[in-house]
């Protein structure tokens, strides 16, 4: 699967985001390592905490399916679902792709326009992961 085709999957998946207050609809694909795609929404919730990213959507669908290697995920998102910006992952994201992808995965962010492409090293440098509890 390309990259373009990737955010494309990601860019549909903004239109089933539930973001009645913030507005901001974000979707997500994530390709694993075997070629499987899992996707995501933005799922608000009135008492904002239960909120859920389009990122650990896709991701904890793969997980429950029992996918554990990831190559990387494209990110798609805007005010009222119009593309006009590169969005990345919020911090949560980042800490729970952490905890199963090393600083090489990929993310992708897609502007309606180009693709910009960081690692999730670059993106969420010094984190703390699953290799930090060692004994």
């Amino acid at each position: 699967m390309t990259e373009r085709e990737l955010a494309a999957l990601a860019e549909e998946m903004t239109a089933r985001s539930y973001a009645p207050y913030s507005h901001f609809h974000v979707g997500a694909a994530l390709l694993c390592r075997d070629g499987r795609v899992y996707t995501g929404c933005n799922i608000e919730n009135a008492a904002y905490g239960p909120t859920v990213c389009a990122e650990r959507v896709a991701f904890f669908e793969a997980i429950r399916d029992g996918e554990r290697e990831f190559e990387k995920i494209a990110v798609v998102g805007g005010p009222d679902g119009q593309i006009t910006s590169h969005t990345t992952p919020c911090g949560v994201c980042r800490q729970v792709m952490r905890e199963f992808c090393g600083d090489d995965f990929v993310i992708l962010s897609w502007d309606g326009h180009e693709i910009r492409r960081h690692t999730l090293g670059e993106l969420l440098p010094a984190s703390f992961s699953p290799k930090d509890l060692t004994r």
